[in-house]
């Protein structure tokens, strides 16, 4: 039984009555997990040292459990195409959903063009096939990358789901033969990273974690931006959230604490501590050590470009329905194609995004490529987590004042049970989108040195220009949009 709310215009109607049902829950599950599980950020969390494991079960269970109960109910209660860019609709209005979809929307070329392009490379440059930095190969694979996970986005659901479904799997096959292997290295050279862990909590690991962290469990919510191409949406969605929820949190975790028992804490880095430790603890299996870690980096690249694709698929479904309901820009931006049934304009327009990012990233940041990794990183993190301050208390009010609409699941406890869940949410995600825009402010609150160029190998104006730079220039185009929209609608 479908719940059917009157949501957007006719012209909204359009852009979606010819999409398809395609996604079962194995489906909804596959491509949770292959969005949200980031090779890119295993490497970045470990680089807390032990105590980044403490930090992740805590917030896995402080964070993720009740952020995972909101949208559970939420989810399956309004399973409308456009996910998020609906629920903040019918919250706040069309404005304001419009620019929250915005944000949510441009962290993943972003993501595509920044963090991930940068770590395929320098893995294939690595171990696959050297590339070098700057040279023609370097762009032409990068390019490569970017168009690639565009075009899977492109096609049918029916078909793109299987991509994003094999990168799942893939992903989750490579964690888990690192995660064991790494055992079978400890057993026979001892776990010497361990002696040199310390998995006590400390404020400044928190405040420097954090945003990474909240960025690496968000977005399960991500696949109801396909809701009305889901076949029950309504019991499969709280399911499949559960299950990618508690398959994300194991192959966070897990391999975390298999890299630092195995690589000494200060010798992991963002980019390549996950592939160094693959290169180190593969040595267990002799001669066969070089093919499997050719391989595992094939697999490893495979599984970035597909978590890629995944988030084009879902990603540029929201901003094609705030542009078909008349909120941002044309109209015409948000058309599903009749035949793929996929919003192809939107996904030139991610793809064109990802490239203009990963080339002006490579060309106007100086230093090496982690740090040019952890900046492009570090803002995604901050637009995504920017896009929550509005979704949540969205969810909320939903709650509140939407009463009559059925809910197949609900959080425990009531409203009382929701608005705590809510309330928590909130508060850690106020906490990473500061400390991602402006780290080392709180750190000096609490009396902590923190030094910022050795932190992040690039000035604090440099930095800054990339962060609160994108931040401006998204709210130009985003205040562009509206007013372009609001003018077509006018004539309409």
């Amino acid at each position: 039984m479908s719940t059917k709310l009157t949501t957007a215009d006719p012209q909204t109607e359009t852009a979606s009555s010819g999409l398809r049902r395609s996604l079962r829950r194995f489906d909804i599950t596959a491509m949770a997990v292959a969005a949200v599980i980031s090779f890119d950020t295993v490497g970045q969390i470990a680089t807390g040292g032990g105590e980044a494991a403490t930090w992740t079960a805590a917030i896995a269970l402080f964070f993720l459990v009740p952020y995972a109960l909101l949208f559970a109910e939420t989810g399956a209660a309004f399973p409308q195409e456009g996910g998020p860019y609906v629920w903040v609709k019918l919250a706040f209005g069309r404005p304001a959903a419009a620019l929250t979809t915005l944000f949510y929307w441009v962290t993943n070329p972003i993501w595509l063009g920044g963090s991930l392009v940068f770590l395929a490379a320098e893995t294939w440059d690595g171990f696959v096939f050297h590339l070098g930095s700057g040279t023609v190969g370097d762009y032409a694979f990068k390019l490569l990358f970017v168009w690639i996970a565009i075009l899977t986005a492109i096609v049918s659901l029916s078909r793109g789901k299987w991509i994003t479904t094999v990168g799942a799997v893939v992903k989750v096959l490579s964690l888990t033969l690192f995660t064991v292997t790494a055992i079978l290295y400890g057993a026979e050279h001892g776990f010497q990273g361990l002696s040199e862990a310390r998995f006590t909590p400390t404020t400044a690991g928190f405040l420097g974690l954090v945003p990474i962290l909240l960025f690496a469990y968000v977005g399960f919510e991500a696949p109801n931006a396909a809701g009305e191409e889901m076949h029950d949406p309504q019991r499969d969605v709280p399911a499949a959230l559960g299950r990618s929820a508690t398959i994300a949190a194991a192959c966070y975790l897990l391999p975390v604490v298999a890299l630092l028992a195995v690589v000494p804490a200060d010798k992991v880095t963002g980019i390549g501590g996950f592939m160094e430790g693959v290169r180190l603890v593969f040595g267990v299996y002799g001669g066969a050590a070089g093919p499997l870690l050719t391989c595992t980096a094939v697999m490893f690249v495979f599984a970035l470009l597909t978590q890629g694709s995944a988030w084009m698929i879902v990603s540029d479904r929201m901003q094609a329905m705030a542009a078909a309901d008349g909120g941002f820009f044309a109209r015409g931006l948000g058309a599903f194609h009749p035949r793929l049934g996929t919003p192809v304009r939107t996904n030139l327009l991610s793809g064109a995004v990802a490239t203009v990012f990963m080339l002006t990233a490579m060309r106007l940041v100086h230093g090496d490529t982690g740090a040019v990794f952890g900046v492009v990183l570090t803002v995604a993190v901050t637009t995504l987590l920017l896009s929550y301050l509005a979704i949540v208390p969205a969810l909320l009010f939903l709650r509140l004042r939407r009463p009559e609409v059925p809910r197949p699941y609900r959080v425990p406890f009531g409203n009382r049970g929701f608005v705590v869940c809510a309330v928590l949410v909130y508060a850690w995600i106020l906490v990473g989108s500061w400390a991602a825009l402006f780290p080392g402010v709180l750190e000096s609150l609490f009396g902590i040195d923190y030094d910022f160029q050795d932190a992040w190998g690039v000035s604090r104006p440099t930095f800054e220009t990339f962060t609160l730079g994108t931040i401006v220039v998204l709210l130009l185009v985003g205040a562009a949009g509206l007013a372009v929209a609001r003018r077509e609608r006018q004539e309409t």
